[in-house]
């Protein structure tokens, strides 16, 4: 029973991607050739298909940005080695920046992280210049084992991310202030 707490990150559910083992298409983006496994169906995303996810039958993504060239959060999807290192380092650097609502997921993957920085109704190019800014303020920190969404590098079919499994943590408010 698919049972994380999604409503954190305010996603996207009237559409979503399944994972097909064929390249189910091809994309020119900017010169680059980027071949997509990932179909699109336009229905709503439920739980039942969420339980199907979680059984590990099919491989389900949502999508970062709406129909209306809106996106809610910033993602950074770490796969790097040390978890617990770029959780402190990355919950500090948001703090610093005034950020006061995020949450880590946990993927199928050990030590892989999603963590969804809840920015609210931003424009998608807005989106990817404070995706890059945040990246490269944490690059200074820590070397670089993420990738950051919204990216304008890659096609908009590709700023998607598989349904994350477990709540890795969260922060809400702005709780801690009171301990500065």
């Amino acid at each position: 029973m698919y049972n994380v707490d999604v409503s954190l990150i305010k996603m996207i559910t009237n559409h979503y991607w399944i994972k097909r083992e064929k390249i189910v298409n091809k994309i020119n983006h900017k010169g680059r050739l980027f071949f997509d496994k990932y179909e699109r169906i336009d229905k709503p995303l439920n739980r039942s298909l969420m339980n199907t996810y979680d059984a590990g039958k099919i491989v389900i993504a949502h999508s970062l940005v709406n129909d209306r060239d809106k996106v809610e959060n910033i993602v950074f999807d770490y796969n790097g080695r040390n978890t617990e290192k770029f959780w402190h380092r990355l919950q500090l650097l948001l703090r610093e920046e005034g950020y006061l609502n995020f949450t880590a997921y946990e993927s199928k993957t050990p030590g892989h992280l999603h963590v969804y920085i809840h920015k609210g109704h931003t424009t998608f190019a807005e989106g990817c210049q404070l995706a890059k800014q945040l990246s490269a303020k944490l690059a200074t920190k820590l070397p670089r084992e993420w990738k950051v969404y919204p990216s304008a590098d890659i096609p908009r079919e590709f700023n998607i991310l598989n349904l994350p499994l477990k709540v890795y943590a969260k922060e809400r408010g702005s709780s801690w202030a009171r301990h500065m």
